[in-house]
Formats: C-alpha cells, sequence, structure tokens
C-alpha cells in the first residue's frame, strides 16, 4: 500500500465528522454507524467494498471479520498504526467497534452515545482487536 492509499481513506474519514450516528446507516446523508462509517470512507477513497448487515449494536463475536476485510480489500497490518488503518476495538465486554485511524493519534468513529461521526485523539484507550490496511489499487 503507497501512502497515499492511507492519506486518501484517512482524508475521506476526516471529511465525515459531524455526520449523524444510524444504526446500520449506509448513507453520510442520512447517518453512519461504524461499518457504514469505514464503508464510506472507502468508497470515498476510490475504493469498492462490500460491507456486512443484518447485525446488533452489542455483538461478542461477530462472523469472521477478517473475511469481510478481505471483501473491502483490505489486508491485515501489523505495528503502529498510520492514516488510513482500519481498527477493530473491544469498548466493553459486549461490543466490537470499527474506527478509522486518521494519524497515529488521531481516530474517525461513529459514536452511538455522541450520535454522531467524532475525531478522538489518541493514544487508544482500548484493546485492538485487528488492524486491517488498504489493498493497493490494481
Amino acid at each position: 500500500m503507497t501512502d497515499n492509499t492511507g492519506a486518501a481513506v484517512a482524508r475521506a474519514a476526516e471529511a465525515l465528522v459531524g455526520v449523524p450516528f444510524r444504526l446500520h446507516g449506509r448513507d453520510p446523508r442520512i447517518g453512519l454507524d461504524c461499518i457504514g462509517l469505514v464503508a464510506a470512507a472507502l468508497r470515498g477513497a476510490g475504493r469498492k467494498v462490500d460491507p456486512p448487515a443484518g447485525y446488533g449494536l452489542r455483538n461478542r463475536d461477530p462472523a469472521d471479520p477478517d473475511a469481510i476485510a478481505r471483501r473491502c480489500a483490505l489486508l491485515p497490518a501489523r505495528g503502529p498504526v498510520r492514516g488510513g488503518d482500519i481498527l477493530m476495538v473491544r469498548p466493553g465486554p459486549a461490543q466490537m467497534h470499527l474506527l478509522v485511524c486518521a494519524g497515529p493519534d488521531r481516530f474517525i468513529h461513529a459514536h452511538a452515545g455522541l450520535r454522531r461521526v467524532v475525531a478522538m485523539p489518541g493514544p487508544m484507550p482500548w484493546p485492538i482487536l485487528r488492524q486491517w490496511r488498504p489493498a493497493e489499487k490494481d
């Protein structure tokens, strides 16, 4: 992946800050949840996505998140987070959540409690369960 790919995803996510929260939301004009945010950021960077549907706000065991990530051309990543990385975190015992890394100490996510997409400063307060990076475009 080139730095431009991650930067494009990060810029697209930043542009969504302030969009209303909506469970199962996929349209920034109406509202987004965390999966909708990731899908919209990837689309905004010119990526094709195939996000899942039919899940609850609380979900301890999501169906194969790595397979879903692969369908969205996201590859497993390791090491320090960088702009454009997609993180799956565990903010609570029965909850998984996705964020877009806008930089090493800035994360964009759909905040259900605040009812909007927000930018959160680092460091990451929750355990990171998965880290993915957009694959290079063909």
